[in-house]
């Protein structure tokens, strides 16, 4: 028994049927039961009858549904940056850092999730908030606004020399001891002037400053291990 598709004046019906054989050895079929033209049977309909039938056989009843789907979050990325934060030490010196019994917000939680945006997908502070939508972020408060991450750089730069210090004492073993040059930052200069001169370093392009395209160049810091630039 099984069903099948037939069609007439242009409209197509569903039908129960049963194959046999007859005396002769041919296949004839029979119609059991009419289901009904296609275009009108909805699953309201049908679910009836295949749950009856799956009760006869001692099935569980028919379930089907529409499928759903809500978008994957993105975690191997992070996960990995989550635990290189923790073996290089950065959790417990930022703690250390900015330790404050006032502070209602867990700073180094979201001092952590502005690192891992700048490394994964840079953004604004609100750019953040949205990638932090995207990700599985481990152990990350709820709720986090725009205003925390404001108050988690405000705490970040009122504790800049203790956070340095932290940082430095888990890195310094890292690293040659007999350390002499040190690269401690980067960023773009904007310039006037619209000469052209041979080897030029100036370019165009996106300025922190206006917001829009201007020339500016690049420029690096590096200092000594005494901290002479």
């Amino acid at each position: 028994m099984y069903t099948r598709i037939t069609e007439s004046g242009g409209r197509r019906y569903l039908q129960l049927v049963e194959g046999h054989r007859d005396e002769t050895g041919k296949v004839r079929i029979k119609v059991v039961a009419n289901l009904g033209r296609l275009d009108k049977l909805s699953p309201t309909k049908l679910d009836p009858l295949i749950n009856g039938l799956n009760r006869a056989v001692g099935r569980l009843e028919n379930t089907a549904s529409d499928i759903t789907y809500d978008s994957a979050l993105g975690f191997g990325d992070v996960f990995a940056l989550h635990e290189l934060w923790k073996d290089l030490g950065f959790d417990r010196a930022l703690k250390r850092a900015l330790r404050s019994g006032r502070r209602e917000i867990d700073a180094e939680a979201l001092v952590r999730a502005m690192v891992f945006n700048r490394l994964c997908a840079p953004d604004s502070k609100l750019g953040v908030l949205r990638w932090l939508e995207t990700v599985a972020m481990p152990a990350m408060p709820e709720g986090i606004t725009h205003q925390h991450l404001l108050r988690a750089m405000d705490a970040l730069l009122g504790q800049v020399d203790a956070v340095e210090m932290e940082l430095a004492k888990q890195i310094r073993p890292l690293v040659d001891r007999n350390l002499t040059v040190v690269f401690y930052d980067l960023t773009t200069v904007r310039i006037h002037g619209e000469g052209e001169v041979e080897k030029d370093i100036r370019a165009y392009g996106m300025n922190k400053e206006t917001g829009g395209i201007a020339r500016q160049f690049v420029m690096g810091v590096v200092q000594t291990a005494e901290g002479l630039p």
